[in-house]
């Protein structure tokens, strides 16, 4: 404790001299990031325009792209002027400020495709109650939790990080990372086997049981569907398959920023290191609206009608016959 200081600063020591090459990394970056901005936003317009789309699964959707766009605009206009500069210091608020947005987007993620998960648990499992159980008022109470939870609990570790007394101020990311701060400490029983203990419960309440919850919610539809008829396997898998597609891609990304950050970076590839740090919150946010965009038929039939520029054709100036529907089907809610 002797040699503790509050520095006003933290230095992110991952980043590396890339001499001119800087130009095209930022211009590559800002791309990304502007892509990122527009297409979630397109997605959380779309929803909230159409009142075709004002279903459980489409909302969840649209918080899941508001998600996206915290964590992003948490990242990565402080990386685009890290990538030009040639000092990489930080201010202590501004790094907290940043493990805030990061980490509450990290642990929202996973709580949205967690209420997503049980959405189509209920959908496929029991449709018949599917519109008597996801009611309004339970829809916005699972969206409370899964913002509210999250923050809480970012916050709570937030302010017991900022109690600490630090020994330096390099971390070895090119972000803020708790963890990273947390071994700067001064204070010997912050990494000792009880608090590893108590981090590794920790962790199993934010991040294990999600991940369990959501496997769990898939294997009862795979048994539901099993006995199922193709064209309701094939329906539910149409439905179900873009949140499968999210949830490997936030699984792989967070899991190599996890494994990362208990590793000693001084062995590791600096290029490998800087890219398996930022896919958590580049990828998802990235790959989330083309996968929900692409693969859902009423969000891609709304987008290619905007970007077409083609006026919507009431229903009713259509005559259509009638259409053959096995029972299984009809039963299944209009969203599955």
């Amino acid at each position: 404790m002797e040699n503790a200081t509050h520095s006003f600063y933290f230095n992110l020591t991952l980043f590396l001299n890339i001499g001119h090459y800087r130009y095209p990394a930022f211009v590559f970056c800002l791309l990304i990031y502007s892509f990122i901005v527009f297409a979630n936003l397109f997605i959380i317009l779309i929803i909230s325009w159409e009142k075709t789309l004002h279903e459980p699964m489409y909302i969840f959707i649209a918080v899941l792209s508001a998600n996206s766009l915290n964590g992003s605009s948490g990242f990565l206009p402080r990386f685009l002027i890290d990538i030009l500069s040639d000092s990489h210091f930080i201010l202590r608020p501004a790094c907290f400020t940043q493990i805030f947005f990061i980490y509450s987007y990290a642990f929202c993620e996973l709580t949205i495709l967690s209420i997503m998960a049980y959405d189509r648990y209920v959908a496929v499992c029991h449709p018949l109650h599917y519109h008597r159980k996801m009611t309004t008022k339970t829809v916005n109470m699972l969206i409370l939790f899964a913002v509210i939870f999250p923050v809480c609990n970012v916050t709570i570790t937030i302010n017991m990080i900022v109690r600490l007394p630090l020994c330096g101020h390099n971390i070895e990311r090119v972000y803020c990372a708790s963890w990273n701060i947390v071994k700067l400490s001064c204070v010997t029983n912050v990494t000792d086997p009880a608090s590893r203990i108590v981090a590794l419960i920790r962790a199993i309440i934010i991040a294990y049981l999600p991940f369990s919850f959501i496997l769990f919610t898939y294997v009862r539809i795979v048994a539901a569907c099993w006995k199922k008829s193709s064209e309701v396997r094939g329906k539910v898998l149409h439905s179900c398959l873009p949140h499968v597609i999210s949830f490997l891609i936030y699984s792989v990304t967070s899991f190599s920023d996890a494994a990362l950050s208990r590793q000693n970076l001084q062995h590791v590839n600096p290029f490998a290191a800087i890219i398996l740090s930022v896919e958590f919150v580049v990828i998802p946010p990235l790959m989330n609206p083309l996968v929900y965009g692409l693969k859902l038929p009423e969000i891609r039939k709304h987008i290619v009608r905007i970007l077409s520029l083609k006026p919507q054709i009431p229903k009713n100036s259509v005559r259509t016959l009638p259409e053959h529907r096995c029972y299984e089907c009809s039963v299944l809610p209009e969203n599955v």
